[in-house]
Parts: structure tokens; sequence; C-alpha cells
């Protein structure tokens, strides 16, 4: 997959702006969102939100940090050296990956390599309650797995290493690690819906020119 790396730090406007009109991992759960009939609210919404980023140039999403959320971003480096602790791999930084052949990327937390193999590093620092669930669930939780599918498909990882981390627990029970394997199929698959989805907001942003001019 050609793609080109933004020097740009995570959350700054120029990260943002990087970002603008690109389906990204974030939301991949979202563009594949589906029902019975019809368009789902949630893939409609981000459908337009990448439309007006396009005619604009501007991001449009809020970037709406709850106390939870800034819990992980301060604890994410005390995830990735209790990870590098445990695994003995080291976790590599990445800016934002920009794809040349489709308006997508991916902000991946991290990469690694393990017997040579490419490997995408995810963490999440959630509340106790919910690492706990992962824990007792010992599975790559539902709601994770279009994001994880989406940053292997973007960045050819051949696996993806789930991290949760909760350093509230019991020592013990501070690291949660899930592996996944790249599914060839599972990715071709999620390739097709993300193209669909990205042919329905080139459409949306023809038609809107045409009715400017």
């Amino acid at each position: 997959m050609k793609s080109t790396i933004s020097i740009h730090p995570q959350g700054t406007l120029e990260w943002k702006q990087d970002r603008a009109g690109r389906a990204t991992g974030s939301r991949a759960k979202d563009i594949v969102a589906a029902i019975k009939s019809g368009e789902a609210a949630a893939r409609r919404d981000y459908r337009i939100q990448l439309g007006l980023e396009r005619l604009t140039g501007m991001p449009a999403d809020d970037f709406f940090i709850s106390k939870e959320m800034m819990w992980g971003t301060e604890q994410e480096p005390f995830a990735r050296m209790a990870y590098e602790e445990r695994t003995g791999l080291i976790v590599k930084e990445c800016g934002f990956i920009c794809l040349t052949d489709f308006m997508a990327g991916c902000s991946v937390d991290g990469f690694i390599q393990d017997g040579g193999r490419k490997g995408v590093w995810e963490a999440k620092c959630p509340k106790s309650a919910t690492h706990l669930g992962y824990i007792e669930a010992d599975r790559l939780p539902p709601e994770h797995v279009p994001q994880i599918i989406h940053n292997m498909w973007a960045s050819d990882a051949e696996f993806a290493d789930f991290v949760s981390f909760d350093p509230r627990m019991p020592e013990h029970l501070q690291l949660f690690i899930h592996r996944v394997e790249r599914d060839e199929k599972v990715i071709d698959e999620y390739e097709a819906e993300l193209i669909d989805f990205l042919r329905g907001v080139d459409d949306m942003v023809i038609r809107l020119m045409k009715k400017a001019a």
C-alpha cells in the first residue's frame, strides 16, 4: 500500500488537516455500520462529514475529549512501557499515514517487529470495569475490530497486538494483550466496503460541486 507519513504531532491543527476528508481507523466502525434497509445513520453522518471536509478543506470533527479519553492519553506511555517489559518488543511511534491510492489513512499507536514480521500496536486505557471485561472475555473486543482491521489494511501489517492497560488494577491484572493475525479474506471484504463508502463520498461531493457551478 503506497503512503506518506505526516510529521505533525497527533492532536495539532496540522494533524487534523492531514486527516480531513480521509476515512480513518477511529471511524471504521461507522463505515461498516449497517441496518436492514437503507444507510445506517452513523455511516451517513460520517460520509457527510468527510464530504464537508473535502469541500471546505477544514476538519469538521469536533474532537471532543472526555475525562476518560484524557486519562487514556496520559496512560498510553505507561502502557507502552508495560508492554515492552512484558514482551521484549519495542513499540515505534508513527505519524498519520496518508494513503496514496485511497482517500483514507490511519493513526496507529505504534508499530512492532516480531520475528521479522510487521505488526500494529493498538492500546486502550479504559475505565477499570471495561478493562476487567476485556480480560475475562480474552478476545479482541468487538467494538475495536473495525479499527484493527482498518489499520492492518492501511499499514500492510501482518498482525496487530491489542493492548488494554489499567495501573489501578492489581499488578498481575494491569496489562491485557491479545494478538490478531491478518486474515486476507477479512481485509478484502473490508476494502470492498471502504471503497463503496468512499465512492459515496465522491458522488456527494461531485453533486454539490455541480450545484455550485
